[in-house]
């Protein structure tokens, strides 16, 4: 039996999707957050914390239910698909494709955390208000300790990502600067 004492950062859709200003997806400030990610994906690798890729990713040539709400997107095995330049997963580094906005809906994300002895994420990554706030919330759920860096995560709809924000430090988890995120890494 494994103590649930450990960390996990999870980078939620670091993917050109949302980062390549040719990707519909891509939006103005996504950019700011690559480089506090970056940071602290540094920290988690060079202290052997576990690093997650949560990847939304949908099946080519079968119907989708989250097409009713968006266009078709995030198709396997497009370029969309890919990861950011620089943040490729190395190898050991789990990547959880989801087909929702969160990553633990319908994955096997909470069972292997748990299997690992994790108790708290850092999460980051886009959008704020969508994939960011409905993994905080089910990992909340899951019995995960969440903590979200302001600095490492935004949206293309400022005013909800702030709403996000705040509702994530009162009912789900913690929202933190990038130091605090830098030390719960090391």
């Amino acid at each position: 039996m494994t103590s649930r004492s450990r960390t996990a950062l999870v980078l939620v859709d670091v993917i050109n999707s949302f980062f390549d200003p040719e990707e519909p997806n891509c939006y103005p400030a996504a950019g700011q957050v690559l480089a506090p990610i970056a940071t602290l994906l540094a920290a988690a690798r060079a202290s052997g914390t576990l690093v997650v890729h949560a990847v939304e990713r949908h099946r080519p040539d079968l119907h989708d239910f989250e097409w009713g709400k968006l266009p078709v997107h995030h198709i396997e095995g497009s370029d969309a698909c890919g990861f950011v330049a620089g943040f490729e997963p190395l190898p050991g580094e789990p990547v959880v494709a989801k087909r929702r906005y969160s990553a633990f809906f319908a994955t096997d994300m909470a069972l292997m955390l748990h299997e690992q002895g994790i108790g708290r994420l850092v999460i980051v990554g886009v959008k704020t208000n969508c994939c960011i706030r409905a993994t905080v919330q089910d990992a909340f759920a899951n019995g995960f300790e969440p903590i979200v860096v302001r600095e490492a995560t935004n949206s293309n709809r400022p005013h909800l990502a702030e709403a996000s924000l705040e509702d994530i430090e009162r009912y789900f988890g913690r929202v933190v600067p990038l130091e605090d995120g830098v030390m719960a890494l090391s």
